[in-house]
């Protein structure tokens, strides 16, 4: 994500739900950080021809989740991620840190 989304997760829910395969999770510093994530994403994938089914959250941004059936990604401003703590939920899905060592 080209927008500096941080602390970027993958979990993998395959074998664990029928609702998607894999939730993508991240945060931004603000609400304003996160609406420029969540455009910033959308934008790459209308130029990759994938339009989502469904966008939420967008006009408040505290957490935007945008649905692309198999994917759903979940950009929250981080005391918002705190507060839900999605990882914690999901805590037996396999999990990928994106972009750490």
């Amino acid at each position: 994500m080209d927008k500096k989304a941080k602390d970027v997760l993958i979990l993998g829910l395959k074998n664990l739900t029928i609702i998607a395969d894999y939730f993508v999770i991240c945060s931004g510093e603000s609400t304003t950080h996160v609406r420029a994530v969540a455009e910033g994403v959308e934008e790459r994938a209308t130029r990759a021809g994938i339009k989502p089914l469904g966008t939420e959250g967008l006009p408040y941004s505290h957490w935007v989740l945008i649905d692309y059936g198999d994917v759903i990604i979940h950009i929250f401003e981080e005391e918002t991620r705190a507060f839900y703590d999605l990882e914690r939920l999901w805590v037996d899905a396999e999990s990928i840190r994106v972009g750490e060592e």
